[in-house]
């Protein structure tokens, strides 16, 4: 067994070691006592501030997530077209699945007529293909979550002022999906036609939480699930929800602002040694064939890629802060 194998194979081993522990340890007990202590003590006070917190904790439980499974592949296929649809565009499986083969086949020919090595050009151009249409899909989700935060709150304002002026929550919802452009009115608009279609409100409203997964919506979904608990003022309840809504959206534009030299230090400091070894192996490829056929080489070229993910991984967590 060459040296490579034997690093391959401590490497496979310490990983199925990792996972076996982390399947297998189980939930904390330390976290598990004090849930169950809260628990209790939410059952048996007599406090109003904890019979309050009580029924927020039951409103929110009544609300039933969609769990997709991943067992088969069905299911990571709806996963997926969940996903496209997260987009906003309208693209299909059969298109993903055409550019992803298209884009596969390109990388594997061009690396495979400059290298010569089709086990290299294989795995470059399965790379390019899984990974490069993964991340357009994430590129334009992100887009399409951003303007979606950005109006939210604008819709959420132009539903309290509705109720104000004495409109049914029914009919607010299809002012909001016929005045509020972009994404949050292709939203609502899907909520009002499921509701015309005899859906119940909240299932409407749970059912585009699933798809849409964005905190700021599950918040409008938990306000509306409290305030049907509770009782109260809806507007106002809204119109705080509004305010919370764009303290967090300013909260975030002042910490992307004030990381933003960090994060492009990390990106040029990360990606720096890969963009060289690319453009050296691209004018020269004998100069670099060595990292693919000596032992040596391909340990230290190993070694070397482990740091700098590492690196990079450190730095990435440095400079990201969620709210």
């Amino acid at each position: 067994m060459s040296l490579i194998q034997l690093l391959l194979f401590a490497a496979g081993v310490m990983s199925i070691m990792v996972i076996g522990y982390v399947l297998l340890s189980g939930p904390s007990a330390t976290k598990e006592s004090a849930r169950r202590l809260q628990a209790v003590r939410f059952r048996h006070s007599n406090n109003a501030k904890d019979r309050v917190e009580a029924q927020m904790r039951k409103a929110v439980a009544s609300r039933k997530p969609q769990r997709r499974a991943s067992a088969n592949s069905t299911s990571r296929i709806d996963a997926l077209a969940l996903r496209l649809h997260r987009t906003g565009k309208d693209w299909t499986l059969t298109q993903y699945v055409y550019a992803s083969a298209g884009i596969m086949a390109v990388l594997t020919i061009v690396v495979f007529f400059k290298s010569g090595a089709p086990l290299l050009a294989l795995a470059v151009g399965l790379l390019g293909g899984a990974g490069i249409p993964h991340f357009v899909v994430n590129f334009l989700i992100k887009k399409r979550y951003n303007t979606f935060t950005s109006k939210f709150p604008d819709a959420i304002e132009l539903l309290v002022r509705g109720l104000r002026s004495g409109l049914p929550v029914t009919e607010t919802l299809s002012v909001v999906a016929t005045e509020v452009p972009g994404p949050v009115g292709q939203e609502f608009k899907l909520i009002t036609e499921r509701i015309k279609i005899g859906k119940t409100m909240e299932d409407a409203l749970q059912d585009t939480a699933d798809r849409l997964a964005m905190p700021e919506f599950n918040f409008f979904c938990i306000t509306l699930a409290i305030q049907r608990e509770t009782g109260g003022n809806l507007a106002e309840t809204l119109a705080n929800l509004a305010d919370v809504l764009r303290k967090r959206s300013q909260m975030k534009l002042k910490i992307r602002a004030m990381s933003s030299e960090s994060k492009a230090s990390a990106y040029i400091v990360g990606a720096l040694p890969f963009i060289v070894f690319l453009m050296v192996w691209w004018v020269n490829p004998k100069y670099l064939t060595g990292f693919f056929s000596d032992d040596r080489l391909i340990v230290t070229g190993l070694g070397g890629l482990t740091w700098m993910s590492i690196g990079a991984f450190i730095m990435a967590k440095m400079v990201s802060f969620e709210i």
